[in-house]
């Protein structure tokens, strides 16, 4: 029975070590399969869009790019974040800055020249090249040379900067708007008017962003109108300072409105402002004064930033085009029966205003960041009406590596798209484009997702032992051009894409005639 029970046991353990091994053996291959899966390149993924063009930007990570018809030209100016690449146009190591690309044949875009940016420090992409990018044409600026075409960009986070760029393959710089910043960021530039709107961090205030306004119609000769923000953050202030800004955008003088996003993924406000009372208020920043030309400010939940604030205005809504609005007896002044409303139908007129907040933090670390859609018909009351986002599980996105959540819009009110579509910057779900027709429920119509290349970065969680990447597509900003091209480029290095609207989404476009073929979606 010894012999039996100890024979027993070398059987008992012989089938054990051999299951060790069998399971070990299929940890080992699950593990294989596993890296083998998430070491395949992410691949080209689209609906209703289609890829006309590429170039790799020289491996820079890119922010905002800006397209100008320039002569009989095309141009792209792309803003990069701080790091450093060679230069085969130079041949020397560059620290990154802005790129300028020929885009007329959009199909073969052609890099002019790269000028470089601010030194990145102590490792920390944002604070160094040069990533916001704006250009006008001396012809349409009040008082500057006709001939020229002028190129406002930041230098890291310290100055803001005129170049001539008449030449774009031979930038040339000709004055410093300002500098000794704490920050710069998403400036706006009126070129009908000369007045731009600079996001600075003026030493003194209380935020790293808020805005500086001068007037640069002589880009040559700057000229310093005030400086601005929310109540709090202004120098001498106390208490807590309302989040800092991030950008503005401009409807100029015929609109007579600014509207400024504070916040990137938290506490966010947006904010609606009288421009010419902005423009011609008193400047010392008082309560008071900075009070003066807000016409009301939105504060959104804790969770929600407001990176961009795009303005769509002048709605038309089929839905309420047949309500004869009435208002409540009391409400008009009426003791009995319902006041008469019909001269004043706004249910079927509105004016919204996109929210878009900015995601952070790689693989779903923090709250996603959503396009709220906001109700500013009545000014003095904005409200929310909508929301959007990707659905995570279309694509598994949270699992792909990097950030996911929104980003910004595109910034060209261009007539080809305004109140139809607006294109959205979703970091690893590409770019999308949303039907806008009827904000109350904005719609997805195109998306694309570009492919991975060998210049595209990794993007890590953790640190030390526990840290671990992903390479992942993070499609950073998006701009279109008055020929309804779109172009989005990559904060992981991966380059600068031009697409095209393929199938029922092209027809939702108003492109000009020559353009109106429907093309098969792929």
């Amino acid at each position: 029975m010894l012999e039996n029970l100890s024979l027993s046991g070398h059987l008992d353990l012989g089938f054990r070590r051999a299951s060790l091994l069998s399971l070990a053996g299929s940890t080992v291959l699950a593990v294989i399969l596993c890296i083998s899966v998430a070491a395949q390149p992410q691949k080209e993924e689209k609906n209703n869009l289609q890829l006309v063009g590429y170039n790799d930007l020289q491996a820079r990570s890119a922010y905002q790019p800006t397209v100008h018809h320039q002569g009989r030209r095309w141009i792209a100016y792309i803003g990069h974040h701080g790091g450093s690449q060679p230069n085969p146009l130079t041949d020397k190591q560059e620290d990154n800055g802005t790129s300028i690309v020929d885009v007329t044949d959009p199909a073969h875009p052609r890099y002019l020249a790269h000028i470089p940016g601010e030194p990145e420090k102590g490792g920390n992409a944002e604070s160094g090249g040069a990533q916001m990018v704006r250009v006008c044409d001396g012809s349409t600026l009040p008082r500057a040379d006709k001939s020229k075409v002028y190129m406002l960009r930041t230098f890291g986070g310290s100055a803001h900067e005129i170049w001539d760029v008449t030449d774009p393959a031979k930038p040339r710089r000709l004055t410093v708007v300002v500098s000794g910043l704490m920050d710069t960021h998403k400036s706006w530039w009126e070129c009908d008017t000369g007045i731009a709107y600079l996001v600075s961090g003026v030493p003194g205030w209380r935020v790293r962003r808020m805005t500086q306004i001068y007037d640069l119609s002589d880009p040559v000769h700057p000229v310093f109108i005030r400086n601005f923000g929310l109540p709090g953050q202004q120098p001498g202030a106390t208490g807590s300072a309302p989040t800092e800004l991030h950008g503005a955008m401009s409807t100029g003088p015929n609109g007579n409105r600014v509207y400024f996003g504070y916040g990137t993924n938290g506490n966010g406000i947006m904010e609606i402002v009288d421009r010419d009372k902005l423009l011609k208020g008193p400047p010392e920043p008082t309560d008071a004064n900075l009070l003066y030309p807000q016409i009301s400010r939105i504060d959104l939940p804790p969770e929600a930033g407001s990176h961009s604030a795009y303005p769509l205005l002048g709605m038309d809504l089929p839905e309420f085009a047949k309500q004869k609005p009435r208002v409540p007896a009391a409400a008009a002044g009426i003791e009995h029966g319902d006041a008469d409303m019909s001269g004043k139908n706004t249910q079927a007129h509105r004016d919204f205003v996109l929210s878009v907040g900015e995601t952070l933090a790689n693989e779903c670390l923090e709250n996603r960041q959503m396009v709220r859609v906001l109700d500013v018909t009545d000014e003095t009351h904005p409200f929310g009406v909508a929301t959007w986002t990707v659905p995570e599980a279309s694509g598994n996105f949270c699992e792909r590596g990097g950030r996911f959540g929104t980003h910004s819009t595109n910034e060209n009110f261009t007539s080809i798209y305004y109140r139809r579509i607006v294109f959205i910057a979703h970091f690893n779900a590409g770019v999308r484009a949303l039907d806008v027709r009827d904000p109350f429920h904005p719609k997805e119509v195109a998306y694309y997702i570009p492919a991975v290349t060998d210049k595209t970065d990794k993007r890590c969680v953790g640190t030390g032992a526990d840290q671990r990447c992903k390479v992942a597509i993070q499609t950073n900003n998006v701009e279109v051009d008055d020929r309804g091209y779109i172009y989005i480029v990559d904060r992981a290095n991966t380059g600068m894409h031009i697409l095209e609207l393929t199938g029922t989404a092209r027809r939702l476009a108003n492109l000009p005639e020559s353009q109106q073929e429907t093309k098969k979606a792929n």
